[in-house]
């Protein structure tokens, strides 16, 4: 990994070993989708931000509309990664002088378009000006205490399961992705799941997140890789990040019962068993075709 790989990877794991917090609410801090703070004993809170600076996750040319409502999604996502219900939402702009009132209100249409989507309320933020467009999202939202899920949780022997498809998201479809909220909702009020995580940063590099937590490895079928048809090669859905699918794991018992759901057309969303948590801490092994190659997988991805 580059040096600035390092740096980033680097940075999070001090910030995870330096704020610890004391505080008895905290269920849970640094190191997840969200931060988890418990409310009574039934409920908790989930708080996560997100911040898309120009350049970097979005073209300085991308239609203000779609720049917004990939920046309330990609804190959505969040929320629905840990299967929660989002409510509030916080903006804060960074805006260069190029933009105009009638820009502003534009990119706001975007932002307002994606939280009344899932009847999120925008209650606030800040404004600044700057050399170019930040947007910093912050968003708030509600789980079931016996229904939070975080990144740790696997077992050897459980199956890996992703929504959707993977791959080609940069080409354009990462600004106009729709977060899996009602997804999420239905997986985790019929099935029993131990660890999720939303795939932002490229399958391996999120999938080795959850390892990592879990202390345990992976093995993946290189076949049942759902490959989306913007994809130019697998590397891309494994590499390339930005899909914001689910990436989940269950038990065996009930891994059976999604997949006979799934063969069935039961399930009314994409969804694809793709592996299995194997006893080999923070491996990830990629299965080839005819199942006689095994390739070891390094934790690459989308790092800044």
């Amino acid at each position: 990994m580059s040096a600035n790989r390092k740096n980033e990877l680097g940075v999070i794991n001090y910030l995870k070993k330096n704020l610890i917090s004391k505080t008895p609410f905290i269920v849970k801090g640094i190191g997840d989708d969200a931060a988890v703070i418990k409310i009574d004993k039934n409920r908790y809170l989930l708080s996560t931000c997100d911040m898309l600076i120009e350049n970097k996750h979005f073209r300085k040319t991308d239609n203000l509309f779609d720049v917004g409502h990939k920046a309330v999604s990609c804190s959505l996502s969040d929320i629905a990664a840990m299967g929660g219900e989002p409510k509030f939402a916080l903006v804060s702009l960074g805006i260069p002088h190029r933009l105009n009132f009638k820009d502003i209100k534009y990119l706001y249409k975007g932002l307002k378009s994606a939280s009344h989507r899932f009847s999120v309320d925008i209650i606030g933020g800040d404004t600044n000006a700057s050399d170019k467009l930040i947007i910093d999202i912050s968003v708030i939202g509600f789980v079931n205490a016996k229904k939070v899920i975080l990144r740790s949780g696997v077992k050897v022997g459980y199956y890996i399961f992703v929504t959707g498809s993977l791959g080609g998201s940069i080409y354009g479809r990462h600004l106009k992705f729709i977060p899996r909220i009602k997804e999420a909702k239905f997986l985790t009020e019929n099935f029993k799941l131990n660890a999720m995580i939303d795939v932002s940063d490229g399958l391996v590099i999120d999938l080795w997140r959850v390892l990592e937590a879990s202390n345990v490895g992976a093995a993946i079928f290189e076949n049942l890789i759902p490959v989306h048809r913007d994809a130019k090669k697998l590397h891309e859905a494994l590499y390339m990040g930005e899909d914001f699918e689910l990436l989940f794991t269950m038990p065996e018992d009930c891994a059976n019962i999604l997949l006979k759901n799934i063969s069935e057309n039961k399930i009314k969303f994409p969804v694809s068993f793709i592996g299995k948590i194997i006893d080999n801490k923070s491996k990830i092994y990629l299965i080839d075709k005819s199942s006689s190659k095994f390739t070891m997988l390094k934790p690459k991805g989308y790092l800044h």
